[in-house]
């Protein structure tokens, strides 16, 4: 199983720094899910390159808000739930920066462990 899928689109204009914003996003706080959806909204009918970027950066930024707050029971009950919680966000932190690399070399990132909301 492959973790790109191809994008059919190439890229012009400012459309790959868009999408590795919304890839970056992981990086501005409370960004990393308002970044990625308003880029998503602004250029879905535009670019197929950000559209398909953006949508990946938002399902995966969103699963991981889903597990990190369900670590919060498990942190308030068993000390695992630390540990657990430490895991989730580091995934982020590395599948962001490997999903940005690739949005620079023109493909798109299928990070692991994503539901498909989006």
């Amino acid at each position: 199983m492959t973790t790109e899928f191809p994008v059919h689109a190439v890229p012009r204009g400012n459309d790959k720094i868009w999408a590795i914003l919304s890839h970056l996003s992981t990086f501005l706080g409370i960004g990393f899910i308002l970044i990625p959806l308003v880029v998503y909204l602004a250029m879905k009918d535009e670019s197929a390159y950000v559209r398909d970027n953006a949508r990946e950066a938002l399902n995966f930024h969103l699963s991981i808000l889903i597990y990190g707050l369900l670590c919060i029971p498990l942190v308030l009950v068993f000390g695992l739930g630390f540990v657990l919680y430490l895991a989730v966000w580091g995934l982020l932190l590395v599948c962001s920066v490997i999903a940005a690399i690739k949005a620079s070399d023109n493909a798109c990132y299928r990070y692991p462990l994503t539901l498909r909301m989006v």
